[in-house]
């Protein structure tokens, strides 16, 4: 499962107005309720599983990139949505340096060879520098999900 098949435009937000993880966590969760890919009363449970996991360890992994998940039994496939920061959110990043593309996704409760695969591919993709610096310089989300579908699907 790549960022390709996760995503679609309306899944990404250009311009994220949080300041830290927290924030970030929740516009993305508001994000996938509002484009209908988690149920409104089941918000606040994933926000509680999404944040327990990121309480563990922050998923700033570096190079301004952030990928909180978890895995949760409210879905039944995997979603995710993604958020681009112009000014940087205090993700507490391994690197210790802002984070600018923020990707939060959800795994159904169970799959964790899916989870595994699914944050390795979005992680690899994510770390290549062209990559990042072409969603950063996107002037919309419509030009972000082409950039997003023609690289991870290879076109």
């Amino acid at each position: 499962m790549n960022l390709g098949d996760i995503l679609q435009r309306d899944q990404i937000v250009t311009d994220l107005r949080a300041s830290n993880r927290w924030e970030a966590i929740d516009e993305l969760l508001d994000n996938l309720v509002v484009t209908g890919k988690i149920k409104p009363e089941h918000r606040q449970s994933v926000a509680a599983v999404v944040k327990k996991r990121e309480s563990s360890m922050s998923t700033g992994i570096g190079f301004g990139i952030g990928i909180p998940h978890a895995s949760t039994d409210l879905i039944y496939e995997v979603v995710g949505a993604l958020g681009r920061s112009r000014k940087g959110v205090n993700f507490d990043a391994l690197d210790n340096q802002p984070v600018n593309l923020v990707m939060l996704f959800l795994v159904p409760q169970g799959q964790f060879q899916k989870h595994l695969h699914t944050l390795a591919s979005i992680a690899k993709l994510l770390h290549r520098r062209e990559f990042r610096q072409a969603l950063e310089l996107a002037q919309d989300a419509e030009t972000m999900y082409e950039i997003i579908r023609e690289t991870s699907t290879g076109k």
